[in-house]
């Protein structure tokens, strides 16, 4: 096989030249890292390489009768642990820290036979939206170098758009997996809060904000994945029933009656969206009409400016944890110098946060959920724009020095209620460019990005579409009818591979 073929390919289809012995693990992983080293010195999507490692995993492979065991991928170079490599969360402090063990979502892709080729760049801690930790460097958007990925998971989705695997793991705490996707023209979905492995040692991420999971370029690769890795876990803080069924066999079903579907293209928190992303909403619910489905211009009645503000205040607590526990382990007091400007700024707001402040900001989750329930009982869907404008420029929403010592010096004099203002406000451009995803964040409801978009400037963007609790199966349904229609531009024009017909 040559590089050109092995990238047009996806997991499902290379898994399945395994099993029939027309192809070798070990030529697969061999590939990825001949396409790993004509590309990565420019889009820096890898930060950390097991080569040899891979390659001789790969030589004694035995397969395991997965259905995409043998392939290699790349993890998220934070919480997706791989005992004796690297886990740095993108962040200075940690650089050379080594995971101790497997993750648990780690120990079953393992088991499920997919080679693990090293990690992929991740902003510090994840907390952004773009993918420039000062510890490794910026990613660049493989559809153009100029612009980022997103994040944070930017260095998988970089991975994965300029071919160097089919699938690569990711996580999404806020859009991490759904605004990469976007960005570089990928299916990204964002499961059930519960329905993916945590820990070992962690019942839940960002009090369950947070999901591991996967980018990929189709979507039967994302349903397969999620047919191997939903699980129960009896010490997970958040559980989900497991699907009883395949979710690779959703492609083959069809719809018992017409769909009812809110469409919305007004960001939540009120901030400007591009007409490229109201285009791709309108085409979109325009398809679906021509499907046979109901659509209706309608959001649910959520303070999205106030949901956000409980965000924030949970990420300033949660970080004021992180670094609490790096100061114990350390055993110094760290500095801003130590950070970068938003972890630093989250862990001073977040010393000031209460434990009641804290359990109401939680609360306002709940409220969100149980409106976004009533919501789907008329709705089947809720479909937005995933991302308000197509990817920033590299280096766009990184804060200057000037700007970090303004930050910086804001905070010592703010009192608890300008310091959640500062958060907000610096956050709020990159919120401008990523204002919807957030939502299913909070309520715990799963949620996609599905490629249907190229802008006039030639980058993908995608639509946004949510579904109540455990109903994965009814996106990716909807995301496998989707792929197989005209609509489905985001794989067309990437210089690194070509849309399979």
């Amino acid at each position: 096989m040559d590089i050109y073929t092995y990238k047009t390919m996806d997991g499902v289809d290379l898994a399945e030249l395994i099993r029939k012995k027309e192809m070798k693990p070990k030529e697969l992983v061999e590939l990825s890292f001949q396409q790993l080293e004509v590309v990565n010195s420019y889009l820096n999507a890898v930060t950390h390489h097991r080569k040899e490692k891979a390659l001789k995993e790969a030589d004694q492979f035995e397969t395991k009768g997965g259905e995409l065991a043998g392939i290699p991928i790349l993890l998220k170079n934070i919480s997706q642990a791989l005992e004796g490599e690297k886990l740095t969360a993108g962040s200075k402090l940690l650089v050379e820290n080594v995971a101790k063990h497997d993750s648990n979502l780690v120990k079953r892709l393992r088991n499920g036979g997919l080679i693990v080729g090293g990690h992929t760049n991740t902003p510090e801690f994840g907390l952004k939206n773009i993918t420039e930790p000062e510890s490794h460097g910026a990613t660049k958007n493989p559809w153009n170098t100029n612009y980022s990925p997103g994040g944070s998971s930017g260095g998988s989705a970089a991975a994965v758009a300029s071919g160097i695997v089919p699938i690569a793991g990711a996580s999404d705490g806020g859009g991490s997996i759904r605004i990469p996707a976007s960005f570089t023209g990928l299916f990204g979905l964002k499961p059930t809060r519960g329905r993916t492995p945590v820990g070992p040692g962690a019942g839940r991420q960002w009090q369950g904000a947070a999901i591991d999971f996967a980018l990929s370029r189709t979507v039967r690769d994302s349903a397969v994945m999620l047919d191997l890795l939903q699980t129960v876990q009896a010490e997970a803080a958040f559980q989900t029933p497991l699907f009883p069924s395949r979710y690779k066999d959703e492609g083959e079903k069809k719809w018992d009656k017409p769909l009812r579907v809110a469409v919305s293209d007004d960001s939540p928190v009120g901030t400007p969206v591009s007409d490229e992303a109201r285009k791709a909403v309108r085409e979109t619910a325009e398809w679906l009409e021509r499907e046979g489905h109901h659509v209706e211009k309608i959001a649910p009645k959520i303070d999205g400016v106030s949901l956000m503000r409980q965000y924030y205040l949970m990420n300033s607590g949660e970080m004021s944890a992180v670094i609490h526990s790096l100061e114990k382990g350390i055993g110094r007091t760290l500095t801003a110098n130590d950070m970068e400007i938003e972890t630093w700024l989250l862990n001073q707001a977040g010393k000031s946060v209460s434990a009641a402040e804290f359990s109401l900001s939680l609360g306002a989750w709940d409220v969100a959920a149980a409106e976004m329930t009533t919501f789907h009982e008329t709705y089947d869907f809720y479909v937005t724009p995933a991302t308000a404008f197509t990817a920033p420029k590299v280096g766009e929403l990184t804060h200057s020095a000037e700007r970090k010592g303004e930050l910086i010096e804001a905070m010592e004099k703010a009192d608890k209620k300008d310091q959640q203002q500062l958060i907000y406000d610096m956050f709020l451009p990159s919120l401008t460019y990523t204002p919807f995803t957030q939502l299913a964040n909070l309520t715990g409801q799963p949620a996609m990005s599905v490629p249907v978009h190229v802008s006039k400037e030639g980058m993908p963007l995608g639509v946004h579409v949510m579904a109540s609790k455990g109903r994965e199966d009814l996106l990716l349904r909807l995301a496998f009818q989707m792929e197989q229609s005209a609509l489905w531009e985001g794989m067309n024009g990437n210089p690194w591979y070509e849309r399979r017909r």
